[in-house]
């Protein structure tokens, strides 16, 4: 292959056709997941929202001292999903908290995944009794309840988002580490691994340029699987009062729903938005999640 030039195309050039060719085909046959496609859409549309919150609400929508209504009014036309116990605007909070519940989401699911394929691919390379060692801290979280580890590290942490990304992210990686450790020991058994071996290839370079790029696809899916699982982990921290009291989150709504006695009351505006836009962003997530799981194949880490 030549350029109109009469030149070969550098190595660089090539590779960075194969990566456009690569994404391009991905997505190609990513948006026959029709499933897929609705919750890219919603996501996106959340994102958006919460990306430019501060033009559609203002930044002083969780002020309780200048709310702009009478506490738990009913829908209205002003106030199209009520007010809370403050008075303050639920449409406009349920908007900013999305701010708080998708960055929280996305930063614990990148901590729970970036540890998970650190171990998963240590382990799948190494072998001997450093994976062995590996796996048994990995099977001791796995067979530990989740919740129950998360609500312990953000009792004994200080209450802020931090704690909340920290406390999900270390107590979710063990699912991650199983399967690229899987996908590892398979990708370890082939024919250029051995050659790259033979050619003085180290560690580093084996993991980095070979084995990594191998499980990146399965990596992929992992995350958009893991950030659902994370939103709703971080909603149930602050339903239960470990979350930061300063920030406004789906989760911290709820909460403070329950604190004001909506349940008994019937005040059921007060409970449904948050609730609603917890499962519907989980939900989109799981589409999205699932749409890449059927384009890449995992033991592969091609496309079908």
């Amino acid at each position: 292959m030549t350029t109109s030039t009469g030149t070969a195309p550098s190595p660089r050039a090539l590779a960075r056709q194969r990566r456009r060719a690569s994404v391009a085909r991905f997505w190609r046959q990513y948006r026959a997941e029709r499933a897929g496609l609705y919750g890219l859409a919603v996501l996106v549309l959340c994102a958006l929202l919460a990306l430019f919150a501060p033009l559609f609400v203002g930044s002083d929508v969780s002020s309780v001292t200048e709310a702009p209504g009478r506490p738990m009014q009913s829908p209205s036309a002003g106030f199209p999903l009520g007010t809370d116990q403050f008075g303050r605007d639920l449409l406009g909070l349920v908007i900013w908290g999305a701010r708080v519940s998708l960055l929280v989401g996305l930063l614990a699911a990148v901590l729970s995944v970036a540890i998970g394929t650190l171990i998963g691919v240590t382990a799948g390379h190494f072998k001997g009794w450093y994976a062995t060692v590996l796996m048994r801290v990995t099977d001791w979280f796995l067979v530990m309840p989740t919740l129950v580890l998360a609500i312990a590290l953000a009792t004994v942490m200080s209450r802020s988002l931090t704690t909340i990304v920290v406390a999900i992210g270390v107590t979710t990686w063990p699912t991650t580490a199983r399967l690229v450790r899987a996908q590892t020991l398979a990708v370890e058994t082939r024919p250029y691994i051995e050659r790259a071996k033979a050619l003085g290839g180290g560690h580093w370079h084996i993991m980095s340029r070979h084995v990594l790029p191998n499980v990146m696809p399965l990596v992929l899916a992992q995350t958009t699987l893991i950030i659902s699982s994370a939103i709703l982990a971080e909603a149930t921290l602050a339903f239960l009062g470990l979350g930061d009291p300063t920030v406004v989150s789906w989760g911290g709504l709820l909460q403070d729903a329950r604190e004001a006695g909506a349940v008994s009351a019937g005040d059921w505006w007060y409970l449904v938005p948050p609730g609603i836009a917890i499962a519907v962003v989980a939900l989109a997530f799981t589409l999205c999640g699932r749409a890449v799981e059927s384009v890449l194949n995992p033991r592969l880490g091609v496309s079908r």
